[in-house]
């Protein structure tokens, strides 16, 4: 890899960082709703495995 092929990360500004942070806060919640909504059905299914 040459040095040039290195570019410098610049610092974000405090609205940039405010902005990624809700955009991966709500990343997050919506793998959460889905994990929630396959835990709910594994449950739901098992309920009805069980009364069989």
């Amino acid at each position: 890899m040459k040095i040039n092929e290195i570019a410098p990360i610049k610092p974000v500004s405090p609205e940039q960082a405010r902005l990624k942070s809700m955009k991966d806060r709500v990343k997050r919640d919506k793998e959460a709703v889905k994990a929630e909504r396959a835990r709910q059905k594994i449950k739901t299914g098992q309920q009805e495995l069980a009364k069989i």
